[in-house]
């Protein structure tokens, strides 16, 4: 189904531009808004994003505009992907326009200061829109070269995820929904930071053994941080929970492996950001997750481990030490021991 009116994509990054080429390969309208002109110049000119995704060619029927305002005049569905640092301060002064919109968030992580998750943050600025989240295993470069990929639209709002899985649906883009937004939501938050922890290990040469274990017990800290806050346990065994922990765990191409990654050769966080030359979210999340985890008194010892090393100067060294000496608790913290 093709949508008469244009989708909007906000925000110039990898991920907002493989989705709206993905939009646009599926026959719709696409109006792709960054903040720099430079930039939606060259895609202009080039079909090509000089600074992310390069050597992806960017569909003719993604039009690179600069007019936030306009956009959202001309667009009723509109998906977000803007940093999590920069989404309240860009939409803010368009809050009136975003009422009644469909709004999408595509962006995985918690503000600081309130430890809002996006689509919080798009109910704050416009409690008339309708919100949704899209979350998944999903590396923006793969979706783009067309790897076969999955996501999840979760809303509470069933026309809005029908909406967008007609939208994003095609030959090698499949759409599940899920009625659980806060709990795909924060799947797409948390894994975040247990992938700096799979760097890490990666470059100091640890054992497939070791790469499974840390994966498993960071499910396992995910769920029982999402589940204290009211999320559903089984979206943690979907493409949202488990299916994004693992690619994001397991991919040289995860911007937060890549950092750890660096850390585990020795870099600072300073140096290691700077490699990167963009944001990786898990730093920003893994601040205020163990803030939160302290105040919720929830057992989080990998975020307490790698906090310890970032942000207090221990060695991984010293940390995996008192890892492996706590003492083991149940495998999978929703299966009662006993009983069965």
């Amino acid at each position: 189904m093709t949508e008469q009116q244009p989708i909007a994509v906000l925000g110039g990054g990898s991920f907002g531009t493989a989705i709206a080429n993905l939009l646009a390969e599926n026959g719709q309208r696409v109006q792709q808004w960054m903040r720099d002109s430079e930039q939606a110049e060259a895609i202009r000119v080039n079909r090509e994003n000089p600074r992310y995704l390069k050597g992806v060619k960017i569909h003719p029927g993604v039009e690179p505009v600069i007019d936030l305002a306009a956009s959202l005049a001309a667009c009723e569905l509109v998906f977000v992907a803007l940093p999590s640092t920069a989404l309240r301060t860009a939409l803010q002064p368009f809050a009136e326009q975003l009422a009644g919109k469909l709004l999408v968030s595509l962006t995985k992580g918690i503000e600081a200061q309130s430890f809002m998750l996006m689509s919080q943050i798009l109910e704050d600025i416009a409690p008339q829109a309708r919100i949704g989240v899209l979350s998944g295993p999903n590396l923006a470069r793969e979706i783009a070269e067309h790897a076969l990929t999955a996501s999840v639209i979760a809303s509470e709002d069933d026309a809005l995820c029908q909406r967008v899985q007609a939208a994003l649906h095609g030959r090698t883009f499949r759409v599940y929904a899920s009625g659980d937004r806060f709990g795909v939501e924060l799947g797409g938050a948390l894994k975040n930071v247990y992938a700096i922890i799979a760097g890490m290990a990666a470059a100091l040469g640890m054992g497939e053994n070791t790469k499974s274990m840390l994966i498993t017990r960071a499910l396992a800290e995910m769920t029982r941080f999402a589940v204290k806050l009211g999320a559903n346990p089984m979206t943690f065994l979907g493409l949202a929970g488990v299916g994004d922990l693992i690619v994001t765990c397991s991919s040289a191409k995860s911007r937060n492996y890549q950092v750890g990654f660096a850390l585990g050769e020795g870099l600072s966080l300073e140096e290691a950001v700077a490699r990167l030359g963009e944001v990786a979210e898990g730093v920003n999340t893994l601040k205020v997750l163990k803030a939160k985890a302290e105040e919720l008194q929830i057992y989080m010892p990998l975020v307490a481990g790698l906090h310890a090393i970032l942000f207090e100067g221990r060695t991984l060294a010293q940390v995996i030490e008192l890892l492996m000496r706590a003492e083991p608790k149940t495998d999978v913290d929703f299966i009662p021991t006993s009983g069965f």
